[in-house]
């Protein structure tokens, strides 16, 4: 016998249940802080420049702050605004999603979620046992960060609305179609030939006989050309909008246009290689380095400047040779160089 009541109604849930609105949400928050824009070239470029120059910093004071952890950090803070690191034993442990009391604007305790591959943990540490790095934070909030796509959401959904519309319009529009005008024939005849060129792209569209022709109060003897189906897209100025958005985004990031663009030469790549270096990526090498400092016990300092090699090597080379010859002039003339280096303001970090 069938062990189930039938006269019983059995309710399910639905697409848009519970459980399908967590794992939505879920995976949003995983994505980045829209999970819209984030999705798209420009932005993933920007991350990654992101990425891949704090993995490649110098770091001195710690080991725990190994390449992959900077990796994990750069990702995180370019989609989230923000990375937690739990401080374990043998090193630091990315946290997945977290959550914290804080006193007086400061972080006190955290409960932290940590993924596993058989399944996800949470635990709960106290400030110093979680490093903590954020950026763009508000008065409001201090002790919460906020993704340069956040703080720039109007640009964010432009790009994503146009190259939405872009791949709507590519992929339903009807591209290469035309209306072809020919003699009359059979009403069966003009239906078939309608219903064999329906809806294939870059083909045939719409069969037009004299008789609709006339119909519709024009000469059949006149205009009897093709007519283009095509969307015009120059006229709607999708280009200059996606360049303005693009560029927009890139900025954000504090890529330079001019990185993203296809004529850029030699000079204008470093000149935004610097700029995303000393502006963007080392400020917040400072901010991970003063965390690190405070809560590992020993002085940590991160450099991005000097393995991604962000700096003018000729300036640099007059510069030290200015600066010798300088020295060499103040040692002749009896004046002391460590006097003469701080009339000018020039010391040691």
């Amino acid at each position: 016998m069938w062990p189930f009541n039938r006269k019983k109604t059995e309710t399910r849930a639905a697409a848009s249940g519970f459980t399908a609105e967590i794992i939505a949400a879920r995976e949003t928050y995983v994505s980045g802080a829209r999970g819209i824009a984030e999705l798209t070239a420009t932005a993933q470029t920007c991350i990654g420049l992101w990425e891949a120059g704090l993995a490649l910093a110098d770091v001195e004071g710690t080991e725990l702050l190994d390449r992959r952890t900077l990796a994990l950090a750069g990702r995180s803070v370019a989609l989230r605004g923000e990375a937690v690191f739990l401080i374990d034993g043998d090193g630091l442990v990315p946290c997945a999603d977290w959550d914290l009391t804080t006193r007086n604007g400061r972080p006190r305790a955290y409960r932290l979620s940590i993924s596993e591959s058989g399944g996800g943990r949470t635990l709960t540490a106290l400030a110093g046992e979680v490093l903590h790095l954020r950026i763009g934070c508000d008065p409001a909030a201090p002790y919460y960060g906020t993704a340069p796509l956040k703080r720039a959401s109007l640009t964010a959904g432009l790009l994503n609305a146009v190259e939405t519309a872009l791949a709507e319009t590519f992929e339903t529009a009807p591209l290469g179609s035309q209306i072809v005008p020919l003699p009359d024939s059979g009403a069966d005849d003009m239906a078939n030939l309608r219903d064999a060129f329906r809806g294939k792209r870059g083909s045939v569209l719409v069969i037009e006989g004299i008789a609709q022709a006339t119909a519709a109060g024009m000469n059949p003897q006149l205009g009897q050309r093709r007519e283009d189906l095509s969307p015009n897209l120059k006229d709607a100025m999708t280009d200059e909008t996606l360049t303005a958005a693009r560029d927009a985004i890139g900025a954000a990031f504090g890529v330079l246009p001019s990185m993203l663009n296809r004529s850029a030469t030699g000079p204008a790549i470093r000149e935004g290689q610097r700029h995303l270096a000393q502006w963007q990526l080392q400020p917040v090498a400072a901010l991970l380095a003063e965390e690190a400092t405070d809560k590992l016990g020993s002085t940590v300092s991160i450099d991005v400047m000097r393995p991604v090699q962000a700096f003018d090597t000729g300036g640099r080379a007059r510069a030290m040779s200015a600066i010798i010859s300088a020295l060499a002039q103040a040692k002749e003339a009896g004046i002391d160089p460590g006097t003469a280096l701080n009339l000018v303001d020039w010391k040691e970090q």
